[in-house]
């Protein structure tokens, strides 16, 4: 597995080291693809690149036992990194593409791949311009290569608009869960549906269960009579869309005087002061943040047990994990409208969710409003939440899908 970019591009902004990766980092889709994988008896290598190592650096990522190599960026990357920097020009969209063909070690690279015994390559996302020079890379020693969707869903700019679509015929096949993105990339790049297969990101359904909701509250303060809504992951305003959720909290608890509400937001990121001075602006006493990255998934699945229901207030995603999370907890689930969501709650509030517009604080807010009045509902659509994760997101399924498409593909090919 390969991913474009520098390792620290996004895990500095979350406070994850090389270290703590090594040791604690778990979850998300990358995570649950390793697990779900070994469970269906393939092996992964983890490949990232980055500029703060001279040499190759390998270990094994303890809590998965999966094997990590971290390649060392190419100079060209650097230097060309160095001069849009100190011509402040880095943030252009030309400047990001180049930089995203920049990035890969190609020698380094190939010589990894021929000593790992890498049988096939599943690439972040099949819009980074470094797929493109993984593809061929992929051509010249012969392995098969596929990508994931987790998100990229445009060009960074016209230097790509003639790669791209060569590309995409030229990989051996990619691995998408959102429905509407499955139907984009047919539309836009004229795919046989034979090289698309419809997998959705894996979670360990078995594993996550609800915790003590009256224990975790009295540890974090939170009356056990109290409401408490939950929002959890990087703290990026326009991305997740925090901005619309916090004018729908303030809708909620002006109608709502007299109620007892707490909006529990669990995460860190780059928007982390901006977040801060939004919610000392708009006089919000009620939310309770813990501003930290959690590595730690039974930590996490007890933060998500003190709440009532969770909410994903995004402008876009590529297929978000945190509502799965929530859904194997049993907690019912108000998300915008995003890449996925509709392929999560297929049925709606019968598989456990409530779909709003995005960017509609008042549509958000009548929504959550209505589980916030509702125990009984919250509860029914909670254990329908759980229901859905156990038959379509749980590792033995997709782990058994990935490998037979992964491995069918390189027998066709």
């Amino acid at each position: 597995m390969s991913c474009g970019g520098l390792f620290e591009d996004f895990f500095d902004t979350v406070g994850v080291s090389l270290e703590i990766f090594r040791t604690e980092q778990t979850g998300g889709w990358m995570f649950n693809y390793i697990e779900a994988l070994q469970l269906a008896g393939v092996q992964t290598v983890l490949i990232f690149i980055s500029s703060r190592v001279s040499q190759t650096l390998q270990f094994k990522h303890e809590p998965t036992g999966a094997r990590v190599c971290i390649l060392p960026a190419p100079i060209l990357h650097r230097s060309f990194r160095y001069l849009t920097c100190a011509m402040k020009i880095s943030g252009r969209s030309l400047c990001k593409s180049i930089d995203s063909y920049l990035v890969l070690p190609i020698l380094l690279l190939s010589h990894e791949l021929n000593q790992q015994g890498i049988n096939a390559i599943v690439f972040q996302d099949y819009e980074n311009p470094s797929f493109d020079i993984c593809v061929l890379l992929g051509k010249l020693l012969q392995i098969p290569v596929f990508a994931s969707f987790q998100g990229g869903s445009g060009q960074r700019s016209r230097l790509e608009r003639p790669i791209r679509p060569l590309t995409l015929r030229a990989s051996t096949g990619l691995i998408i869960g959102p429905e509407t993105e499955i139907q984009r990339v047919r539309d836009r790049y004229q795919l046989p549906s034979q090289k698309i297969a419809q997998i959705f990101n894996p979670m360990d359904v078995m594993a996550w269960h609800p915790s003590d909701r009256n224990q975790v509250r009295t540890s974090l303060g939170i009356p056990n009579h109290a409401r408490v809504a939950l929002c959890h992951g990087r703290i990026d305003i326009a991305h997740k869309g925090l901005d619309i959720l916090l004018e729908a909290w303030k809708q909620i608890c002006s109608e709502r005087p007299n109620q007892e509400l707490c909006l529990l937001l669990v995460g860190s990121g780059s928007d982390a002061p901006e977040l801060h001075q939004r919610i000392a602006s708009m006089q919000l006493t009620n939310v309770l943040w813990i501003n930290e990255y959690i590595r730690d998934r039974t930590l996490l699945w007890q933060y998500i047990s003190a709440a009532d229901v969770y909410v994903l207030s995004s402008r876009y995603e590529g297929f978000p994990v945190a509502p799965i999370e929530a859904m194997t907890c049993e907690l019912p689930v108000v998300a915008t409208d995003v890449n996925g969501i509709r392929d999560i709650f297929n049925e709606g509030e019968a598989s456990g969710g409530i779909i709003v517009p995005r960017e509609d604080p008042s549509a958000l807010a009548a929504a959550l409003g209505r589980i916030l009045d509702a125990t009984s509902l919250g509860r029914e659509l909670g254990k329908r939440g759980r229901h859905r994760a156990e038959q379509a997101f749980s590792f033995e399924v997709i782990g058994k899908q990935m490998r037979d498409f992964l491995f069918q593909n390189e027998v066709d090919n």
